[in-house]
């Protein structure tokens, strides 16, 4: 198929483009190669086009006779303002869907997050799903991290989150990604293409310089202990990115009717400990330190089910967190390490 990717010169894109062409597709990149992103004076690799999305005059040429745009391109990191993401992730997914309407194209992947759910979904002794809102700040304060059930006090228990949750993004990247996802909605919907949304959790591999994982990464090359905040036994999933390609392949490959929203998860979750432990013994590093601070509107645990995901794409993670960190860790000389800063395409 021919195949436009846009964000094709970030992390996951990069990826994404190569294992594409490998599989024989006719692919196409585009990405803006932002300065705060990639650098001054970035250019942009063999068979990537420098391309805003925002673009509709550049855009009309790349997408005629493209069969499926995958997405990728997106603001992400702590440097962006709530306008940044505004303009970049949904003003540029709403231009984008526009040419594609115009283009007549009618399937779309679309890279989005876990974080369009803000916090997980638990559940009590004897009751049903629970979805909490903020912890209080009187709890956090003295130690005590877990949901409690408003009545009783009962410490909540986590569970998977289906792709059924309701969308309650506590950030402006959550936001601007569950606003992604409702453009292209209403695009599907008013043009009968079919949408195919990538939850992605955290993603970490070859090219990662942004997350928990590259943090904890960076303080162990720099010779220091990883900081944990909390207790450090808040419950997450992460993906290497050999399975977000993964991912991203089948859902090119396998033509979903509808609007599919599919969780991308390892199915291992681990706790924040135990990544920062794993991470540290694989490098030899100094033990992790438990902080016990927080930041307010920070989730306590969450982990997304990838079950629709096996059933609607034949897809399941084949590395597991407690394997693939180890080797992320070590994959590059210390001294190779680059430091953190935020990827404009990864989700």
């Amino acid at each position: 198929m021919k195949v436009l990717v846009t964000g094709a010169a970030g992390f996951i894109g990069s990826h994404v483009c190569r294992a594409l062409a490998e599989a024989g597709h006719d692919v196409t990149g585009i990405d803006s190669l932002t300065e705060a992103v990639h650098g001054a004076g970035a250019e942009p690799p063999e068979g990537v086009a420098r391309v805003d999305v925002r673009d509709a005059d550049a855009l009309a040429p790349l997408l005629r006779d493209v069969e499926v745009v995958c997405h990728f391109a997106a603001a992400t990191g702590s440097a962006y303002s709530p306008g940044d993401y505004a303009a970049n992730n949904d003003h540029g997914t709403a231009v984008l869907l526009a040419a594609m309407g115009e283009a007549k194209i009618r399937r779309l992947v679309l890279a989005s997050s876990i974080t369009v759910y803000g916090e997980g979904r638990y559940r009590t002794v004897r009751g049903g799903p629970f979805f909490p809102g903020l912890r209080l700040r009187a709890d956090l304060d003295r130690g005590m991290f877990d949901h409690r059930a408003p009545r009783t006090g009962e410490i909540l228990t986590w569970e998977p989150v289906t792709e059924d949750a309701p969308l309650r993004p506590r950030g402006y990247y959550g936001a601007s990604k569950a606003a992604q996802e409702n453009y292209a909605f209403a695009w599907g919907l008013s043009t009968g293409a079919a949408v195919t949304v990538l939850r992605f959790h955290s993603v970490y591999g070859e090219g990662a310089h942004s997350g928990l994982p590259a943090q904890f990464r960076d303080a162990l090359a720099a010779g220091t202990a990883p900081r944990v905040f909390e207790d450090g036994g808040q419950v997450r999933d992460f993906v290497h990115i050999s399975d977000a390609v993964s991912a991203t392949l089948a859902a090119v490959e396998r033509a979903l009717p509808g609007f599919v929203p599919l969780n991308i998860a390892s199915g291992n979750p681990i706790t924040c400990w135990e990544l920062a432990s794993v991470m540290a013994k694989a490098l030899a590093g100094p033990e992790p330190i438990v902080t016990g601070q927080y930041h307010l509107p920070d989730v306590r645990h969450f982990v997304a089910a990838p079950v629709r995901a096996h059933h609607a794409l034949g897809f399941t993670a084949t590395t597991p967190p407690r394997t693939g960190l180890p080797d992320y860790a070590t994959a590059q000389p210390l001294s190779a390490i680059e430091t953190t800063r935020p990827v404009a395409s990864e989700p």
